[in-house]
């Protein structure tokens, strides 16, 4: 290991879990961070700083105020520039680790994009919001055998687990089937605490550490849960049930096989809605054009990243593949009918 990064790291080889050897897998290790809010910014931080090699971050949304109480890695100033959370995530860490290769990406994890995106990486962390992604990461880590690591926060609570797939049970074994819409509290109902996310997401880095510098030892299968404010830590050993799960064991990808996907998602947290095209998705289009038809009926700003149209009581925020973020709207149907309006894709 050269010189400057013997430096660096120093604190952290010193340790005999990690040591230099573990240093340098650790160097030439490759991630991929799906999702970079409260969690994904907490393990970004974590996982560049500790010098995993190559980082790969991928989020679907931009900064807004109401991040900044839990997530870690922006300011203000991202969001007068109107960035992408990818993007934002990427620049401050990059002034932190200029060593670590970051590739950020601004795209909403779809069926369509899914094995693209974890495409090449050792291992996957989830910093998502939602059980469906989580699902479809997990027929994508299952289906090419890639290790990956669930975690999720709510409220003041959280839990996080370990996932190799083949050794340990997967997370369609934990949860067979969706939760039914209601049934699950969301950061809308009951809100989030950033100490929780911070211990969670340090949760997952750690373990990620692990995994990648004892890649030949077994995973202990088991769930960590624990709740910040009440001060509750529990550990639960997880075994796979007797009956087949259709991803680990029959090899049925039922959410990765779902190529049309959702083309409407309420967003977590915010009175919004995702309008994702199926038909020209990922095909650019022109900011300068769609801003000059807009410019009549609304308020427009656009950059590289995204254009942001407001009028009345509304604002769309359309990213280069017309994907489309609507705030202010009641429900999915509205939400489309304003997409309709004025982007028409």
């Amino acid at each position: 290991m050269q010189s400057e990064a013997a430096s660096r790291y120093s604190r952290q080889t010193l340790l005999p879990e990690i040591g230099i050897a573990g240093q340098e897998r650790l160097l030439a290790s490759s991630v991929a961070v799906i999702g970079c809010g409260a969690l994904g910014t907490v393990i970004a931080s974590g996982i560049v700083r500790a010098g995993v090699g190559r980082v790969r971050i991928v989020d679907r949304d931009y900064v807004e105020l109401n991040n900044l109480q839990r997530q870690v890695l922006f300011d203000e100033d991202d969001i007068a520039e109107g960035l992408p959370k990818a993007i934002a995530a990427a620049r401050k860490l990059s002034k932190v680790n200029s060593h670590v290769d970051i590739d950020p990406i601004v795209a909403d994890v779809n069926p369509d994009n899914v094995e693209r995106m974890i495409d090449g990486v050792d291992l996957v962390l989830d910093g998502t919001d939602n059980f469906e992604t989580r699902l479809l990461v997990n027929d994508a880590c299952v289906k090419h055998t890639i290790p990956w690591i669930y975690g999720a926060v709510i409220s003041t609570y959280g839990m996080t687990m370990s996932i190799v797939p083949h050794q340990t049970m997967c997370f369609r074994c934990f949860v067979p089937e969706m939760p039914l819409p209601g049934s699950v509290p969301t950061c809308d109902t009951v809100g989030v605490l950033g100490a929780a996310a911070n211990v969670v997401g340090s949760l997952e880095v750690a373990q990620a550490l692990r995994l990648l510098t004892h890649r030949e030892e077994p995973v202990q299968p088991r769930l960590i849960y624990l709740d910040v404010w009440e001060g509750i830590w529990e550990e639960m050993e997880m075994h796979k049930q007797e009956t087949d799960c259709p991803a680990c064991d029959l090899g049925r990808y039922e959410f990765l096989e779902a190529q049309e996907g959702h083309r409407a998602i309420t967003l977590c947290g915010r009175d919004a809605v995702q309008i994702r095209p199926r038909v020209g998705a990922g095909r650019p289009f022109s900011f300068a054009q769609l801003a000059e038809r807009l410019q009549s009926v609304g308020e427009v700003q656009y950059n590289d990243f995204l254009l942001r149209f407001r009028t009345d009581h509304h604002e769309l925020t359309i990213f280069p593949d017309g994907r489309t973020i609507v705030k202010g709207v009641g429900d999915e149907a509205e939400a489309k009918s304003m997409y309709a309006r004025y982007v028409g894709l």
